[in-house]
C-alpha cells in the first residue's frame, strides 16, 4: 500500500469516529436531529423564548438576574451551574451603560492577602433558607477563583464576569447573589 492510501484511509477512519462521538448520549431513538429547527432556536419553541436546556440549565444567553448599580453599572448574571466538584461557578457580565470609566474597587474582599485588588473577591451566595453565607474560593497562592483585573470600564464597555464558590447542598436551588456595595439578586442554581 502507498502512503497516499494509508493516510486517506486513516481520515476516513477518523472522519468516521468523529462523526460517530458527535452523537452524544444514547437517547435510545426517542429524538431525532431536526436540521431545519437546529438553525434558528425560535422555530424549535414556536418563537417563544425558552431560558432553559433540556437538562434545565440556562440556555447560552439567557439572563437569571440582573443588578443595576451606580452610575449606570449593570451586572448581568447568565449562568449558576453546580459540578460535580462541589463547586457552584457564577458568570455573566458587568456593563458600564454610563457616561465616565467605573473601576469597582468596592467589590473586592477586605482581606489584606488578597492579591488582585481589581476583582470580584468580595461577591457571596446566600442560602438565605439554610442561613449559610458562601464566599468566593481562593487558590493557593491566595487569588480568587474569579474574575480579576477589573479596572478602567470605560462608557459603553462590557466585560465578562465570573466567581466560583463552595455549592450548598444539593436540594438547594435559590440563592442571593451579592455583590459589596449592589443590590442583591435571586438566582437559580443549576447543574
Amino acid at each position: 500500500m502507498s502512503p497516499r492510501t494509508v493516510a486517506a484511509a486513516a481520515l476516513v477512519v477518523v472522519t468516521t469516529l468523529a462523526v460517530a462521538g458527535c452523537g452524544g448520549e444514547d437517547d435510545g431513538g426517542k429524538k431525532k436531529l431536526d436540521l431545519d429547527s437546529a438553525k434558528t432556536p425560535a422555530a424549535s419553541t414556536g418563537g417563544k423564548t425558552d431560558t432553559s436546556d433540556d437538562a434545565g440549565g440556562p440556555r447560552p444567553g439567557a439572563t437569571i438576574g440582573e443588578i443595576e448599580g451606580p452610575d449606570g453599572i449593570v451586572v448581568t448574571l447568565r449562568a449558576a451551574v453546580r459540578d460535580k466538584g462541589g463547586f457552584v461557578t457564577v458568570s455573566g457580565a458587568v456593563a458600564n451603560r454610563g457616561t465616565k470609566p467605573y473601576t469597582p474597587l468596592t467589590w473586592r474582599s477586605k482581606e489584606t492577602e488578597m492579591k488582585s485588588q481589581s476583582s470580584v473577591s468580595g461577591a457571596s451566595l446566600i442560602d438565605a433558607a439554610g442561613k449559610k453565607r458562601y464566599l468566593v474560593l481562593r487558590d493557593t497562592d491566595g487569588e480568587c477563583l474569579c474574575t480579576t483585573g477589573l479596572v478602567n470600564i470605560r462608557p459603553g464597555e462590557s466585560r465578562a464576569l465570573f466567581a466560583q464558590f463552595p455549592a450548598p447542598p444539593d436540594g438547594v436551588r435559590d440563592v442571593d447573589f451579592q455583590l459589596p456595595t449592589m443590590p442583591s439578586v435571586r438566582i437559580k442554581i443549576s447543574g
